[in-house]
């Protein structure tokens, strides 16, 4: 089973090595999210497009990040984002970062959603970082119910999910420990997908998770 979703905010060029590992353990993978500059960037990176391909031929799913503030960002803006990755690097879904979790801009993101559909993307991956009202299940393929660090991880109490459907839940945490088993708590938390780093600070997501450099550590 597919199980893991690998947001990885680090140029090809810098962590090669760290890119080959991501595309060898493509069979593991859910999917892996794009971000060459906070989103696109202004002009195609060939290193970027050059991994892009190689995952897309693996059979992985490639999500291109794109920032939506919370609702703040002009939505025009974040489908020209879109846009940019699915010419530029030819993604196939969305992970869109800084989604509110309460109902009152629902309507917001399902314009947005219907706008991302119309530039191709087959798979919408919505990060709240908590959990949502239900109703965004009607919109996603993947919703980010927790982002945070290993400890918040370990404290959290599972928490049914309301909504049902086809929507998976998704888990993303930072600052874990060697030895840790973060996938036993993403399942007993009721997480189809997760990532789990050793990364901190301001910026964890330039880690990998700690299976895909030790392979035989996998799953």
């Amino acid at each position: 089973m597919s199980t893991l979703l690998v947001p990885y905010y680090e140029h090809p060029s810098a962590r090669p090595a760290e890119w080959e590992a991501i595309v060898a353990a493509a069979p593991r993978l859910y999917g892996v999210v794009l971000n060459p500059a906070s989103g696109p960037g202004d002009r195609p990176d060939a290193a970027f497009a050059e991994v892009a391909a190689r995952l897309k031929g693996a059979g992985v799913r490639v999500l291109g990040y794109a920032d939506t503030d919370y609702g703040r960002r002009a939505a025009t803006d974040v489908v020209r984002d879109l846009t940019r990755h699915r010419d530029w690097y030819g993604t196939d879904g969305a992970f869109l970062d800084q989604v509110p979790a309460g109902p009152e801009q629902f309507e917001h993101y399902q314009r947005l959603a219907v706008a991302a559909w119309g530039v191709g993307c087959g798979t919408l991956v919505l990060n709240h970082g908590t959990a949502p009202h239900p109703c965004y299940a009607r919109i996603a393929d993947v919703l980010v119910t927790f982002e945070g660090t290993w400890a918040s991880y370990q404290a959290l109490s599972p928490q049914p999910w309301p909504g049902g459907g086809g929507v998976r839940l998704c888990h993303l945490v930072y600052g874990v420990p060697p030895g840790a088993d973060p996938e036993g708590l993403a399942r007993e938390r009721g997480a189809a997908v997760h990532c789990a780093v050793p990364g901190t600070g301001d910026h964890p997501w330039g880690t990998l998770p700690y299976t895909l450099h030790n392979p035989e550590n996998a799953p």
